[in-house]
């Protein structure tokens, strides 16, 4: 077998004959052909997740007037920040400077010092714990689909009870194959494939929403949400407020995948200009399909709506549909796993080819003609590594399958360094803003609010966590 390095070498004559304009970019590595449009499906796969499930319980709990409010905001601050991020491609200048293949890169471009390993560290945590997270809300869903059934064959009243530890191995053995797919650059397909699956579930959730809503029937709705004395005790009341906070910071972000979606984008159009784009596109989108799920949604069920109202049987009838919009959330589940996983697997597969350039095991690549497919590049290390990956995230799941509150610590804890500080910071240093201007100013008190809303939203999320650890039992049959 031939050893082949992760990016080809050149032949001088190449450059000479021009062959490297075609097939190369500016920087060696194999022509990157995404556009604003792959851009705009590897967003949307990220974004509308399993948060959109939990948006009708989030606006339970704030009620018709800050629910809203709330999920305008974090849209808006999204999108803003994504904006600076999606300049901090390049360094120094935007459009014709050095690319940054990560999010690290960036921040060691703009920021250095020890804010490149606080970057590293929050985003690496993040990717792993949403990884982690998906694969507790597939399986919920599939294991819906198969209650769904129960129900409809044996009434309402059943318990079918279910475990969701088979559906997480059957879920951790996808994976394992899909994780084999080498880059982000070859996921395209699959992002496409998670956001078609994204509307439909979340087209079908509004659909049920609007038929309860026009079939009658009395819910409870307040203008401030689940009443105190009513619904929940006082310090319920405050806990439930930041929870909630948390499960919306976490359905809007997708900062941590932003730089490793931009690499994959072709350089003409500028990267920064078709990303911002892809942004706006995006987070649109997903912007409406939130307030509608999320309003229609606590219309529906009132201050009794379920934290997630596809797998929480908020609906029963038609069992079919219910059971076909849950496919579509464990199909798009298994495609947006890969899109955070996938800067992970880059991150520890460059760092161990950097620190063993000799090891075979590690750099060697061997061709597999594969049926129908081609050749295929093997390479042991990466088959060993992302396959562990896989399981350790499957077993973590199946300790801790606490949807919500995962949900919100997760979003809390990524949100303010990731959405937030680290790209104002980048553009301030990038445009060399004047200290105290006014711009400098706002920028700042954007920062330092948010960093308000991540540590409540946070708090809430531990003390949700603390309550569902008293009830649970490792590996048995949840109700």
């Amino acid at each position: 077998m031939q050893k082949t390095s992760m990016f080809i070498e050149q032949n001088p004559v190449d450059y000479e004959n021009g062959d490297i304009q075609k097939n190369f970019d500016d920087d060696g590595r194999v022509k990157r052909t995404g556009t604003w449009l792959t851009a705009s499906a590897h967003i949307i796969t990220a974004v509308i997740g399993s948060g959109v499930l939990s948006l009708a319980w989030a606006i339970a709990q704030l009620g018709w007037v800050a629910g809203p409010a709330v999920l305008m905001a974090f849209s808006f601050i999204t999108y803003f920040t994504s904006t600076l991020l999606a300049d901090s491609y390049r360094a120094p200048d935007p459009v014709h400077g050095k690319r940054n293949y990560t999010y690290m890169d960036a921040v060691r471009a703009y920021l250095g010092g020890r804010k490149v390993q606080l970057c590293g560290l929050a985003q690496y945590v993040n990717l792993l714990g949403i990884t982690i997270g998906y694969t507790i809300t597939a399986s919920i869903s599939m294991v819906a689909v198969k209650r769904s059934n129960c129900f409809h064959k044996n009434g309402h009243h059943v318990k079918c009870q279910t475990s969701n530890n088979p559906f997480m191995i059957l879920f951790a053995c996808i994976q394992i194959l899909l994780s084999q797919i080498p880059n982000f650059d070859k996921l395209s397909w699959l992002s496409i494939l998670a956001a078609i699956m994204s509307f439909a579930y979340s087209s079908i959730g509004l659909g049920l929403s609007i038929a309860k809503v026009a079939g009658g029937g009395h819910v409870r709705t307040t203008l401030t949400g689940v009443t105190v004395g009513v619904d929940v005790s006082g310090s319920e009341k405050v806990w439930r407020t930041f929870q909630a906070i948390g499960d919306i910071a976490f359905a809007y972000a997708y900062s941590t995948v932003l730089i490793e979606i931009q690499d994959t984008i072709k350089s003409s159009p500028p990267e920064n200009k078709s990303m911002k784009r892809a942004t706006s596109i995006g987070v649109s989108t997903t912007t409406i399909f939130y307030v509608l799920c999320g309003l229609v949604g606590y219309a529906a069920f009132g201050n009794d709506a379920p934290g997630n109202f596809l797998t929480g049987f908020g609906f029963y009838e038609p069992f079919w549909v219910i059971d076909f919009a849950n496919i579509c959330i464990a199909v798009h589940l298994v495609g947006a796993y890969q899109v955070f996983a996938q800067p992970l697997f880059g991150f520890v597969e460059g760092w161990c080819s950097r620190a063993w350039p000799e090891n075979e095991f590690i750099t060697r690549e061997h061709a597999v003609d594969v049926p129908f497919y081609g050749v295929y590049y093997i390479n042991f290390f990466r088959l060993v590594w992302r396959t562990v990956y896989v399981i350790v995230t499957a077993v973590v799941a199946m300790i801790f399958p606490f949807f919500n509150d995962f949900l919100g610590l997760i979003g809390a804890g990524s949100f303010w360094p990731l959405t937030v500080y680290f790209p104002i910071e980048m553009h301030i240093a990038q445009t060399k803003l004047p200290k105290y201007s006014f711009r400098w100013m706002w920028l700042k008190i954007l920062s330092w609010v948010c960093l308000i809303v991540s540590l409540i939203a946070a708090a809430g999320s531990i003390q949700g966590l603390i309550q569902s650890l008293k009830a649970y039992k490792p590996f048995q049959i949840q109700e």
